[in-house]
């Protein structure tokens, strides 16, 4: 299986990009803009209900009240 990298097209100055299987809000950006680096890569996020997947690691997603 081929790299993201190698199929999509670059693009210049970008500071990176996703392959999402949902629309990105504004507030979703702006939170992957703190995660990903600024060197021009794509990135894979597919987002479920209980988890988030980035670059085929598992993220869970936690409700923070019922943090101990």
């Amino acid at each position: 299986m081929k790299d993201i990298n190698d199929v999509l097209p670059k693009i210049p100055n970008m500071r990176w990009g996703a392959l999402m299987n949902k629309a990105p809000t504004n507030d979703k950006v702006k939170e992957m803009n703190k995660i990903f680096p600024h060197n021009g890569k794509w990135h894979t996020v597919f987002e479920e209900k209980d988890l988030v997947t980035i670059d085929g690691k598992q993220i869970w997603k936690k409700d923070p009240t019922k943090w101990t």
